[in-house]
């Protein structure tokens, strides 16, 4: 991060799967004017970078590629353009916004959608010869049913399934990991949201798969059955399994994955670590107690963004939570309790989306061409 005098600069590397191409680094401004500070989402720099250099180099070969991969709704693009590589052994989670191509991209790992462009590989094949292999499992959103067969008991349904496979995981082996075995005499059609999903999730691992496909796997959970299965799914991961989760829950993706991949309309605006794309936020959000909470006192004060009042908790985003507290001090307004946090992932993934440097520029910029700081000037 850098600071000019008016504006805070952080840098995002973006990189596309295949390192014989060029990556870039998009450089978004935030602009603070004392008692005016607004965040702005304007593209201040696009700096070509030599081939390689901001491509992270995979130490394991690759479970799921991506390779130039474009696909069309009529005339909606669902995935554009889409370079991704996930190697094996490795827990992804995909955010993005509705419509941003998560449902798609698991499609087409999947081989139920074809992409018009570009190329996608599932263990070194074509998505369909590695699923009717048996080695890849998929649970995904069941819609408005449950997504089980109805008015048959779950060990029946897991034994239809198991006997799809030549060489299927031990039947105990699903249930322990599954947790299910309290369900295995209970009929499809009366288990709650929670339960159906645990036994979606048997059916899917039931062929012993090596790479995991999940849509939203934890929609109908409640907090300790989300919190059970993320727990099966991390000991799932350990054993060296490919998992590639989409998800709305931010928290989760935090939590649980080895890296997060933020999609939108269709692009990688984002890659890396939870705790690397919190970094990339600037913003500081200060806590406090204040008896008489007056928003005059607030709202001109330095680096602050916004600010919020309920009751006598006051919190505040600032781009330079420093001089904030120095001014709150300096004007004499008693606070106590003080807390001074860094931005969430769920604050990082709405700036990463909205900024239009990082969602719009890469794929419209070739590297070498017009200068972006004369399109930056173009766009305020």
């Amino acid at each position: 991060m850098l600071f000019d005098g008016t504006s805070y600069y952080f840098s995002i590397n973006l990189w596309p799967a295949n390192t014989a191409r060029a990556g870039a680094t998009i450089r978004c401004a935030f602009s603070r004017e004392r008692g005016q500070s607004r965040r702005r989402t304007s593209l201040s720099s696009l700096v070509a970078a030599p081939p390689g250099a901001l491509a992270p180099q995979p130490s394991r070969p690759a479970a799921l590629s991506f390779q130039g991969v474009t696909h069309r709704y009529g005339s909606r693009i669902a995935l554009d353009r889409l370079d991704l590589d996930v190697a094996q052994g490795e827990v992804l989670a995909l955010l993005g916004p509705n419509g941003a191509g998560k449902s798609t991209t698991i499609s087409a790992l999947l081989g139920l959608v074809r992409p018009q462009e570009g190329r996608v590989e599932v263990l070194g094949s074509d998505p369909r010869q590695s699923v009717a292999a048996g080695r890849v499992g998929a649970m995904l959103q069941a819609g408005s049913g449950i997504g089980l067969p109805p008015g048959v008991r779950v060990d029946e349904a897991l034994a239809l399934v198991r006997r799809l496979y030549r060489r299927p995981a031990p039947h105990d082996q699903i249930v322990e990991r599954a947790n299910i075995r309290e369900l295995l005499r209970q009929r499809t059609d009366r288990l709650s949201g929670g339960q159906a999903q645990r036994v979606r999730f048997a059916i899917a691992i039931a062929g012993d798969p090596e790479v995991v496909f999940l849509d939203e796997p934890t929609s109908a959970m409640d907090v300790e059955s989300r919190q059970g299965f993320w727990r099966m799914m991390r000991a799932f991961g350990d054993e060296g399994r490919t998992v590639l989760f989409a998800t709305h829950h931010l928290a989760e993706a935090d939590e649980i994955a080895d890296r997060v991949v933020v999609l939108n309309h269709g692009k990688v605006v984002a890659d890396g670590p939870g705790a690397t794309l919190k970094a990339a936020v600037v913003t500081r959000r200060l806590r406090f107690v204040c008896d008489r909470p007056d928003r005059a006192n607030f709202s001109d004060l330095e680096g602050i963004t916004e600010v919020e009042i309920r009751g006598t908790c006051v919190s505040i985003d600032s781009l330079d939570a420093d001089a904030t507290i120095r001014d709150l001090v300096g004007r004499g307004v008693p606070f106590r309790d003080l807390e001074v946090t860094g931005a969430g992932l769920e604050q990082a993934f709405v700036t990463l989306t909205e900024c239009r440097a990082v969602k719009a520029a890469l794929p419209t910029i070739a590297p070498g061409t017009q200068s972006a700081a004369t399109l930056a000037q173009g766009e305020s």
